[in-house]
């Protein structure tokens, strides 16, 4: 396959402080439309290379890079190897990880080796003037949203409408007591195609919507996405009396988001929020002793 057009290479080769010997596309997609390479170096060595072609993915690129630059040698993130912004589409280098193990499939020391990362994380202090969670995700409770107007989801055939209005109250409820509040560092954004296993440990990428907050918050929105890729179910991850809350918030985040309209530069994150709606209802039913959705 053709490699980047020759105004990326320059781009990439200013990040990178030499020019590219080599390029393949990187197996690892992403959610959004930037383009993503494997660059290979005459030393040897290769980067994973991320350019925002757009006004959106270049300002997902730009929040990414800053975290990365604030942030530097933590274990649990990929090394920076380079960057380059000429204002159109900036590029940031990252050290390969296409020999990590990328999950799916999941299996207990994954799922124990994710949790151990998502503590290191927590201990980890934030750089300065990082938004808040509720900041961050544009008020998550997506209740009232389904309550005026329920038929986006509806569309989707994951319930019915009967089982959607008798829930939404209790829901609803259970959601607006979820404690977001913290000052610890959060991802933000914890699924299976955003982190990997390597040397004992794991690695998160896309730290685009990293911010502050209840570090319990991280380890709950991971639980939607890693049931629906064959892992275990919430509960088996998460107890205690913010369980609940926390999946009814989850459940009402997605739902509400996963009926919206495509969104142009990150086509992939309707389909995932569908996903994660189809597991996080079930959820927050059980965690609520409510029927499970019909």
């Amino acid at each position: 396959m053709q490699g980047p057009g020759p105004d990326d290479i320059a781009r990439a080769t200013r990040a990178l402080g030499a020019e590219p010997v080599s390029w393949r596309p990187a197996t690892r997609s992403g959610t959004d439309v930037a383009s993503r390479w494997i660059a290979a170096m005459a030393d040897g060595t290769a980067a994973f290379i991320k350019i925002g072609a757009s006004l959106d993915t270049a300002a997902w690129l730009r929040d990414e890079h800053l975290f990365y630059a604030r942030t530097r040698g933590r274990p649990f993130m990929p090394e920076l190897r380079g960057w380059d912004d000429d204002g159109t589409c900036p590029v940031l280098a990252l050290e390969d990880l296409s020999d990590a193990r990328w999950p799916p499939p999941w299996d207990r020391a994954l799922v124990d080796a994710v949790r151990a990362c998502l503590a290191a994380v927590a201990r980890t202090p934030p750089p300065p003037d990082l938004l808040t969670e509720r900041q961050g995700q544009f008020d998550l409770n997506g209740w009232p949203e389904l309550r005026r107007d329920p038929e986006p989801f509806l569309r989707l055939s994951v319930c019915s409408e009967r089982w959607l209005l008798d829930v939404m109250e209790p829901m609803n409820e259970a959601a607006s007591r979820a404690p977001l509040a913290g000052d610890s560092l959060l991802h933000g954004d914890v699924r299976g195609d955003n982190l990997c296993a390597r040397d004992g440990g794991v690695s998160l990428v896309d730290w685009n919507l990293a911010c502050v907050g209840n570090p319990r918050f991280d380890v709950a929105a991971w639980l939607p996405s890693l049931h629906a890729e064959g892992g275990p179910a919430p509960e088996a991850i998460l107890t205690g009396e913010d369980a609940a809350p926390f999946a009814a918030l989850l459940a009402g985040y997605f739902a509400a988001r996963a009926g919206r309209p495509p969104i142009p530069e990150a086509p992939h994150v309707r389909p995932l929020q569908l996903s994660q709606a189809r597991t996080a209802l079930p959820w927050a039913a059980r965690a609520l002793a409510l029927p499970p959705p019909s």
